[in-house]
């Protein structure tokens, strides 16, 4: 079950990445504006369907997670393409790192370092959706 609930935080990791990654290259192909013909473009571009499939499989990932996953580990899983997206962006995307922005990837780091932890030493009293359920 370990295993399995591992996979799905992977596999949930990789679609935030791919799909806020492919927001960010639809983004600069489609421009800003906010009249018929940005529209048009926005309906014409690729990307936004692969984005939009993307946003569906990390909701289904992440629903299907928090049924046999424990909460902390699962929310903090949701929010770890905030790192994954900054370090792909730096290094293929050409984007600069800041400071602010090296210091919250740590913090981001350093909470599901913590959720770990807590969760595997407090494996015994944390229960899962469907623990509440057989309940």
């Amino acid at each position: 079950m370990k295993r399995t609930i591992l996979l799905g935080f992977l596999l949930l990791l990789t679609f935030d990445t791919a799909g806020q990654l492919g927001m960010k290259l639809a983004g600069d192909r489609i421009g800003t504006g906010a009249d018929a013909d940005w529209l048009m473009r926005v309906a014409q571009e690729p990307l936004i369907y692969a984005v939009l499939g993307c946003y569906a499989g990390a909701f289904a990932t992440y629903i299907s997670l928090l049924k046999y996953a424990p909460v902390g580990p699962a929310y903090a899983a949701a929010h770890g393409h905030i790192v994954t997206v900054l370090i792909i962006s730096i290094l293929f995307l050409g984007e600069r790192l800041t400071l602010l922005q090296s210091l919250g990837a740590l913090a981001i780091m350093a909470g599901v370092a913590i959720l770990a932890v807590t969760e595997t030493s407090g494996a015994a009293t944390t229960k899962t959706a469907a623990d509440i359920q057989e309940e």
